[in-house]
């Protein structure tokens, strides 16, 4: 079935609605969430996607999330994607910021999420999650300034800027 995804406006607010496959096809600027996890160490997970993404497959990412559903608040969609693709259930979701990307392949805006200190486990989605582990946080942004590193392009843009200043707030 065709999600239905909520859309958004120059203004970044909500404008409308579209079936997941008509905003992936035109590339219609919809709303995402990003939601960084961390454990007690400070450590960042850090996973593969899975090769039948239908946006950036196999590649490496610091952030779960996705689409936002049409009529969806951003923290609530934040907390089911997670909980979707990490099996990260009851954590406190913290907005840490908000962003707007745009390339050939995705428009959105975006909004960011920290769950910090996930002491609980981790249970992946297969369909969107092939393999995970966490990663200190300066090897993480070591990897995101690296262009080789195969990371998805949007998070290294949205996430990059504010790990790093996580990083040097240490």
């Amino acid at each position: 079935m065709d999600e239905i995804v909520a859309l958004y406006g120059p203004d970044g607010r909500p404008a409308g609605e579209a079936p997941r496959s008509r905003v992936r096809a035109e590339n219609l600027h919809h709303g995402a969430t990003a939601i960084v996890v961390t454990d007690p160490a400070g450590r960042v997970y850090v996973h593969r996607r899975s090769d039948t993404k239908d946006v950036f497959p196999g590649m490496y990412d610091v952030c779960a999330g996705g689409v936002l559903l049409a009529g969806e608040d951003p923290g609530d969609g934040a907390a089911r994607e997670v909980a979707e693709e990490l099996g990260v259930i009851g954590a406190e979701l913290v907005p840490v910021f908000t962003s707007r990307y745009t390339d050939a392949h995705t428009s959105y805006e975006a909004f960011g999420y920290l769950v910090e200190g996930w002491d609980g486990p981790i249970r992946w989605q297969p369909e969107e999650v092939a393999w995970g582990d966490w990663m200190p946080l300066e090897r993480v942004v070591a990897l995101l300034d690296d262009p080789q590193w195969p990371c998805v392009p949007d998070s290294r843009a949205i996430a990059g800027p504010w790990l790093r200043e996580r990083l040097v707030g240490r």
